[in-house]
Order: C-alpha cells, then sequence, then structure tokens
C-alpha cells in the first residue's frame, strides 16, 4: 500500500520496495506492470500525493491500512468466483512464487526476490505443481 511515484525509476524499470523491515529493495518493473500502472496513473484522481495507490472516493488519500488492500484483493477474487482456503493480498505472494517455480525460477531466486531470509520460508511459498511433476517425471526402473 506504500507503493510511491518517487521510488519508481522508469528509465531503467526498476522499483524500491521495504517490506517488514526498513531496508529497501531495487526490483525489476516488467513490461505488462509498468503499463498496467501507467493506465492506472492516467484515470487516477489528479491530487499532489506521492503514494500510488489512493481511495477512489473523496478525499482522495493513500489507504490507511495495509490490509485495504487484502481487503480488496478478497472481494475481487470472490467476485471472480476463485474459491480458495485463504483470500487476500498475500496469496499474491504464494501465487508470484509457484509460478516462477513452475517456469523453472531456482527456489533461491524466488527467495531473494520475496525477501526470505531462509529457503524453508520460500519453499513454503512455493507450492510443488504435482499434476506438471507427473507429467515430465520418468517412470521408476523395475527392479529385476
Amino acid at each position: 500500500h506504500a507503493l510511491c511515484l518517487s521510488k519508481i525509476d522508469w528509465e531503467d524499470g526498476s522499483f524500491l520496495v521495504s517490506g517488514k523491515t526498513p531496508q529497501e529493495v531495487r526490483l525489476p518493473l516488467p513490461q505488462e506492470v509498468g503499463d498496467a500502472l501507467v493506465a492506472y496513473l492516467k484515470c487516477r484522481p489528479r491530487v499532489m500525493e506521492d503514494r500510488v495507490f489512493l481511495r477512489i472516493l473523496a478525499p482522495f488519500r493513500p489507504f490507511a491500512y495495509s490490509s485495504t488492500i487484502s481487503q480488496i484483493v478478497t472481494r475481487r477474487m470472490r467476485r471472480a468466483g476463485i474459491v480458495k482456503a485463504r483470500y487476500g493480498a498475500h496469496i499474491l505472494r504464494h501465487t508470484t512464487a509457484t509460478e516462477m517455480l513452475r517456469n523453472g525460477v531456482a527456489l533461491h531466486e524466488i527467495g531473494k526476490l520475496l525477501r526470505h531470509r531462509s529457503l524453508d520460508m520460500t519453499a513454503h511459498y512455493a507450492k510443488v505443481d504435482f499434476g506438471l511433476l507427473q507429467q515430465v517425471a520418468q517412470p521408476w526402473p523395475e527392479v529385476l
């Protein structure tokens, strides 16, 4: 909820983020994400505010709580008919990690992106796609 315009480097396609700690990390800004941000900024209320995401009703100000993002994600997931045991913004981190793993990204690279301190935490986030694993697994050789 605290993404700021001043933290986005449009020239090199990156942005600074901080999580639970005050340490900032520079992450890449993928083209499609940058395009979506530009589209959002074009329709966002025109106010002098560094925060990217604002309330859509006046007064146009940043969200007071980070939990507001989770509430928005939860409503959108339910409206889209997505049935999950858990809802909220945190599922986006899990989905990102799982998709990266599915696309061959190494677990330690996923952990760096998610800013995890241990591979165990990253492994918890990046769920193995057992259906895909069954498709690519070689049959176990029979013992004679």
